[in-house]
Formats: structure tokens, sequence, C-alpha cells
């Protein structure tokens, strides 16, 4: 799991990095896309998981990522971030 939202926050400050001008609700959407992708694939892993808890315990994972990137895109999108900005940009982002 510590992988995984390393991997997500890595994505999401390519993201970003990569935007410019005012472009937070689209900088959001792509935060929020991005983890929302993750716990698709825990989701995915559920499904083939060995036992009833397994898939329980990841399912649980699952959505604890989703609400993750829900307020991480609401925090992008009060932020009234200046996507060009990165340190206020990581700043909207990590300061959760």
């Amino acid at each position: 799991m510590n992988k995984m939202s390393f991997a997500l926050l890595g994505a999401a400050s390519l993201a970003l990095a990569a935007c410019g001008g005012k472009g937070d609700d689209s900088l959001g959407d792509n935060v929020a896309e991005n983890y929302d992708a993750a716990a698709e694939n825990l989701d995915a892993m559920a499904g083939n998981a060995a036992n009833e808890a397994e898939a329980d315990a990841l399912g649980n994972q699952a959505e604890a990522l989703r609400d993750e990137g829900e307020r991480k895109e609401e925090a992008i999108d009060d932020a009234d971030v200046d996507a060009g900005n990165k340190a206020e940009a990581d700043a909207a982002v990590n300061g959760m």
C-alpha cells in the first residue's frame, strides 16, 4: 500500500508540473482519476483474492484511496491553485 501511495503521489506531482496556467479544475480531476485508477486495480485484485478476508481488506484499501483522491481534488480546487506554480500546487496536494 505504501508503494502504491508513493507512486500515486509521484503521478500527481508530475501532473501538477506538466500543467500551465490556472488549471486547478482539470488538475484536481487528474489527481482524483489517478487515485481511482489505483483503486480499480485493488478492486480487481479483490476479485481474485484467495479468501473473503483478503477481498474485504483490498476493498477497504480501494475505498480509502478513492476517499483520499476526492480530498486531494477538493483541496486543489479550493486552493485555486495556479498549476504553473509547482511549489503552490505541491503545498495544496501535500498539505492535507
